[in-house]
This record gives structure tokens, sequence and C-alpha cells, in this order.
């Protein structure tokens, strides 16, 4: 297989990535044909998934608008992917120019990508870290230099939380990252559910079971599951809703009946 310029050394092509098949739902270029046929088997099951990616993405901007209209110039984004147009950076320097960016991704192919993207650019930076041990990315120098932990921060976990299993306890690991953060803090989270998507659970389960086929097990959790996430935050309107749902700049209405799948929210940390 030949390996492009892009690709990092000692990554292996030959194995599926969670953030490249995200690429490619949402058109990217960095992605492999590895990626793009688990995407497209996932799709046979679940055709609209490329409509749910870009209402995630589309939620992200907005609530990433949010935040720095009311005020918030730090941003945490972990699980953030392979920078693709309108990335978080691009978005809320939009609206407050002097806004820092943190992204934090444990995917190698992510984190090179970022690191060509941010080149130059101090008030944005990338580490490589899982959510699953928040310690390591509150107390790693690059987060520290870049976000003033005593400030309110915008905190995204955007659908990047139906990949950690119950085992390895992500209310613990948001709870922890909740506790680091100012008073007047954002949480911005989205999160897959069989709620809302426009098939039978059981046809759904197909895509489910191409993800856990790759090693990257999709867990999809109720409306109530997802709720639990915002403990200790005070839910910004309309609360946890469908993304097209969540303070929309265009009628809902229009929007491809698949991107109703799953949920997504702001809270406010008091």
């Amino acid at each position: 297989m030949e390996r492009p310029a892009w690709a990092p050394r000692g990554i292996d092509i030959s194995v599926p990535s969670v953030s490249r098949i995200y690429d490619f739902y949402l058109g990217g270029s960095h992605n492999f044909e590895v990626d793009r046929e688990a995407a497209r088997r996932a799709m046979e099951f679940m055709p609209g998934l490329p409509k749910i990616m870009q209402a995630n993405r589309a939620f992200m901007r907005r609530a990433v608008r949010f935040a720095a209209a009311e005020g918030i110039t730090q941003f945490l984004d972990i699980g953030s992917g392979i920078p693709t147009f309108g990335s978080v950076h691009e978005v809320a320097r939009a609206v407050s120019p002097e806004a820092r960016v943190m992204y934090v991704d444990h995917d190698p192919v992510a984190v090179a990508h970022s690191e060509v993207v941010l080149a130059g650019d101090e008030r944005a930076d990338v580490l490589a870290a899982d959510l699953r041990k928040p310690r390591e990315i509150l107390d790693s120098p690059q987060v520290r230099g870049l976000i003033d932990q005593n400030r309110p921060v915008a905190l995204l976990l955007v659908a990047i939380l139906h990949f950690v299993e119950d085992m390895d306890d992500p209310y613990a690991a948001v709870a922890e990252l909740r506790d680091s953060l100012a008073p007047g803090s954002l949480l911005v989270l989205s999160h897959a559910s069989y709620e809302g998507i426009p098939l039978p659970p059981e046809r759904a389960e197909g895509a489910v079971d191409v993800y856990k086929d790759i090693r990257n097990p999709l867990v999809m959790r109720s409306r109530e599951a997802i709720a639990r996430f915002f403990e200790g935050y005070d839910m910004v309107e309309p609360g946890l809703v469908p993304m097209p749902r969540w303070r929309p700049e265009t009628a809902p209405e229009d929007e491809d009946a698949y991107s109703f799948s799953g949920f997504a929210g702001v809270g406010r940390k008091a």
C-alpha cells in the first residue's frame, strides 16, 4: 500500500481509524482505502451517517460561536479529530480574534495533521492524549502553557464519548474535567443514540457492529444516560436536544432526517 506524504511514520495504515472515517464522511481527503471500506460497510446499514457527522460539525460551530459571544476566549477540544474547514480556532476567532484553542486527540494521524495546520500559530496547539486520562491532559505542559485554568473554558466533547465504553467510566473522566474548570465554563457535548435514527434499531446495530469489528466500539446511550454527563452544570437553553434543534440558524424541518440521530447540548458550570 502506498504511504502518502501526509501519513506520519510509524502508524499502521492497514487498520481503520475513527477520525479518518469521520474525515471521509465529511468529504475530507485524509483517509485511506481501509477507512473508506469500513465507512461504506457502516453506510450499508445506515446510509445517513455522513449527514449525522455534518450535523455534529454544524452543532459544534454554532456552540463555539455561542461560547465566544458569551465572552469565552479559551477552548479545550478533546477528541478533535482531523482539522477540516471550519475548525474550532477559525470559528472562535471570527467572533473573538484572541481566542486560544487546545486540540487533544489520541489518533496519531489527527495529531500530525493538526501540527501541520497549526504550525506557527501561537494561540493554538495540539496534544496527543486520551480522554480516559484527564489528569494527563490537564497537567500537560502544552495545556498549562496555553489555557489559564482559573478563567472560563469551553470544553468540547463532540462525538467522542460514544467511543468510551462504560467499563472505562466516561462519567468519572467528564466529572474530573468539570472539577478542573473555572466557574462560568461551558461543556459542549454531542453523543450518538438509537433515539432519533430513522431506522429500526436492529438495522442501525449493523453499523454499530462495523465499529466493533474495527476495535472501536460505538456505545449508543439513551438521552437519560447522556444527560448524566451534564451533572454539575446548568443547561443552556434549549437543553439536551437533537443536534439541528440546538439554537438553529436555519429551519430544522429542512434538515435531513438522519441529522436528528443522537443528542447535543451545552451546560454552564455554576
